[in-house]
């Protein structure tokens, strides 16, 4: 998009007309007044171009972001190794085009990169079909909630209370004027208490929902969610799942789920400033016909030739109208594209090396973590895969730790104001791309920080260890 706004004030009428609206605020009646901008930019009257840039070039260089610090920082978005090759073939002039492709007349190539990627989540999900992405992690789940009350009679929803904030505000949105009840099910530390989804407590409920490893980096007990969930009315078993973690942990159509979401990002593009990304949706066969967005096949052309076409699309536009499961009708086509390379590329090994030294490297930083004195693994009891959260002592503030640890060149975590169980403290994420000694100074710079917030009192165990 260019910086030059080329229509004039009369350009604008004269549209205005055309339309048949008389003030350009009358198209956006429909946003609240509380929350629209008011008068013009806060620019001052006189200043020329070039200043006024470099003003905004002020501004931005305040910003900090994974190219100009170590990220420790996840939630949702990781900082991951994405190979040079990535970026170089999704930019092919093949593929230039194909952010949003709508048509089933769209281009083989383009047809065959979301085969691919179907095929790619579903066999890390070990589900029978996936479709060719959704705008995100958060809109795919909400979908497949959706899908569930379609599925089954009801109108609860038992989800767990270690949910990704974000996913839980979408679901709390798309689901308000469904009329389903979303029930939070009790947690036991940093973990859902799995024990809880009785038969009593599936009683009138469309789907469970639980996420692998959950917000706060735990592992849950999905197995024992499966197998909780039994019988030809049951419930949807829904699993949110971290994709680069399925190299080393059990897939989700081995304990028992029906459906399977979650972001591709992970799987090998940038974090983008924390989107766009690319949701996943994989599910059982005999879910196919209730799946929003969009599924590619493949078959054979008139001449025996191996040929790809869209089979399955649940577009408003199409004969089921308000019938149809689901809007959606497109797909992050692009950075689906990317998640496919990055995992072409590094292979079944690669994926499992990445996903094993992310492990390594986390467990090796929670330990370093919590020996210095005062703070501690928010649940000790409980697994985790690469993400990890801690309690910091009483009288330190994560967000004091965090702007210090940013002075010293880290994003060290996400901010837990409160914990779950009291307290405050940090999640900290360790992906394949943080080197050793990445780690060590992370460590030493962590605990200058919370020293420093300590009043600068060292402790006779700090004393000790910093003599080792």
């Amino acid at each position: 998009m260019s910086a030059f706004v080329q229509h004039t004030d009369a350009d604008r009428r004269a549209m205005l007309r055309t339309i048949g609206v008389s003030a350009l605020e009358e198209l956006f009646a429909d946003i609240p007044e509380s929350i629209r901008a008011k008068g013009g930019l806060p620019i001052e009257q006189g200043v020329t171009e070039p200043e006024t840039l470099g003003k905004l070039a002020k501004l931005a260089a305040k910003n900090v972001s994974a190219a100009s610090h170590v990220c420790f920082a996840g939630g949702g978005m990781y900082d991951v190794a994405v190979p040079a090759a990535t970026g170089a073939i999704a930019s092919r002039p093949e593929f230039s085009t194909s952010y949003t492709p709508y048509q089933a007349e769209v281009s083989q190539g383009t047809l065959q990169a979301i085969y691919e990627f179907q095929t790619i989540v579903a066999r890390l999900t070990a589900l029978d079909l996936s479709n060719a992405s959704m705008y995100d992690g958060g809109t795919a789940l909400a979908e497949a909630v959706i899908l569930a009350s379609g599925a089954r009679e009801g109108n609860r929803v038992l989800v767990t209370p270690h949910l990704n904030p974000h996913h839980r505000e979408i679901l709390n949105t798309m689901l308000e004027p469904t009329g389903l009840e979303i029930v939070e099910l009790p947690r036991s530390g940093l973990r859902t208490d799995v024990a809880a989804i009785t038969a009593d407590a599936q009683k009138g409920a469309v789907a469970v929902v639980l996420q692998q490893p959950n917000f706060y980096g735990a592992l849950e007990d999905m197995k024992a969610a499966g197998q909780a969930l039994q019988g030809a009315t049951k419930p949807l078993f829904i699993a949110s799942v971290d994709m680069s973690s399925l190299a080393m942990l059990e897939p989700p159509g081995a304990y028992g789920a029906d459906i399977a979401v979650g972001e591709a990002q992970p799987l090998g593009f940038p974090m983008s400033f924390g989107g766009p990304a690319a949701g996943v949706f994989a599910a059982k066969a005999e879910y196919l016909r209730r799946m929003p967005g969009r599924i590619a096949g493949m078959g054979k052309d008139v001449h025996g030739n191996r040929a790809f076409t869209l089979t399955f699309q649940t577009r408003e536009q199409h004969i089921r109208r308000s019938k149809a499961t689901s809007n959606i009708c497109t797909n992050q086509s692009l950075l689906a594209l990317m998640a496919t390379v990055t995992t072409a590329l590094l292979g079944e090994t690669g994926r499992r090396l990445a996903a094993k030294v992310s492990a390594e490297k986390a467990w090796s930083l929670s330990r370093r973590l919590t020996q210095i004195p005062g703070v501690e693994l928010a649940d000790p009891d409980a697994a985790f895969f690469r993400e990890f959260a801690i309690r910091l002592p009483r009288e330190v503030s994560p967000r004091a730790i965090l702007r210090k640890m940013r002075e010293r060149g880290f994003l060290a975590g996400i901010p837990l104001d409160p914990l779950p169980g009291g307290g405050r403290g940090l999640l900290i994420a360790v992906t394949e791309k943080r080197l050793w000694s990445e780690i060590e100074a992370y460590v030493t710079a962590f605990r200058a920080a919370v020293e420093a917030e300590r009043g600068g009192a060292r402790s006779p165990e700090t004393v000790s260890q910093a003599a080792r």
